[in-house]
């Protein structure tokens, strides 16, 4: 069974934000926000660095991680979780202190990428090539300590989240671009069917890429390549197009304390000296400017 085929939309609404952090990392990703401390966070995959932003203060941090982190969660006031190409680790929040949790899989070619927390507490995470190598990686589902292999055979695991009532999950392998959906347990975040296309984007600019679901089941997504987040409805059709100044755009997040705002990484990575020259804002992070009703990310139940 498949789903609708690459939704077309009459205009691309113009950029109305700004940019949250000047900083120009090679590979933005991961990003997140825990309203209880007001802090937006995300990596640099490649430049091994967890930044931290204190949206009232606009107090900014960066930590150096001595692994390629990709997802953070909270697990409690004190201590956080991270995926990375070493494994799962426990973060704490004072100090940055490191314990290792345990691996995601035993393969040191690859490293981990896209991922988020699904309402009963679970992970789903996906690990890719090193080199992006065709069919190098999986998406797995983590459960405290317990790591299943989900999909297998995926080249670049992106667009993971997970529809209001937890009962559907989307997902993608950019290298294929076919967005996908699959009915899952709201229980456990496991998958209870077959997966099928949401959308077939493989004849379209650009690559799905990051994505979060709003408290209305929209479907926000970064459009790597294409310098636009998409937004698209649960049956699969694209609502709308929102230009980012940035040609790389990798994943968006909802931040403020009503959930309201859309932060959005991006990524210098591959782009040549002339590329970078007319990229300008390459690798920074952006808020997109339009009012969302967003939703904060469940923590993860260690």
């Amino acid at each position: 069974m498949t789903g609708t085929i690459a939704g077309t939309t009459s205009e691309t609404l113009p950029f109305a934000g700004g940019i949250l952090c000047h900083v120009n990392s090679e590979l933005g990703e991961g990003p997140s926000y825990d309203p209880a401390t007001d802090t937006a966070w995300w990596f640099d995959i490649k430049g091994r660095k967890l930044h931290e932003l204190h949206l009232g203060s606009s107090a900014k941090r960066v930590h150096e991680l001595p692994f390629m982190g990709s997802v953070l969660a909270v697990i409690d006031p004190a201590r956080q979780l991270i995926a990375s190409d070493e494994g799962l680790f426990v973060r704490h929040v004072d100090g940055g202190r490191l314990e290792r949790l345990g691996a995601i899989e035993d393969k040191p070619e690859c490293r981990s990428n896209d991922g988020r927390v699904h309402q009963s507490g679970t992970l789903w995470i996906g690990t890719m090539g090193r080199s992006a190598e065709k069919g190098a990686g999986s998406i797995y589902h983590v459960a405290g300590t317990t790591v299943t292999k989900l999909y297998a055979n995926v080249g670049i695991p992106n667009g993971i989240c997970f529809s209001p009532d937890g009962a559907t999950a989307y997902f993608t392998d950019s290298a294929v671009n076919h967005f996908m959906r699959v009915a899952v347990d709201p229980a456990t975040g496991l998958p209870v069917g077959s997966p099928e296309i949401l959308s077939d984007e493989s004849g379209s600019p650009g690559d799905i890429d990051g994505a979060v679901c709003d408290a209305d089941g929209l479907i926000w997504n970064a459009r790597w390549g294409a310098g636009t987040i998409d937004v698209y409805r649960p049956d699969g059709t694209k609502l709308r197009r929102h230009a980012v100044p940035v040609t790389q755009p990798s994943c968006p997040a909802f931040i403020g304390a009503r959930a309201d705002r859309l932060l959005v990484t991006s990524a210098w990575q591959g782009l040549d000296e002339a590329g970078r020259a007319s990229d300008v804002h390459a690798g920074r992070t952006l808020e997109l400017g339009v009012a969302v009703r967003g939703r904060f990310e469940p923590a993860f139940r260690l």
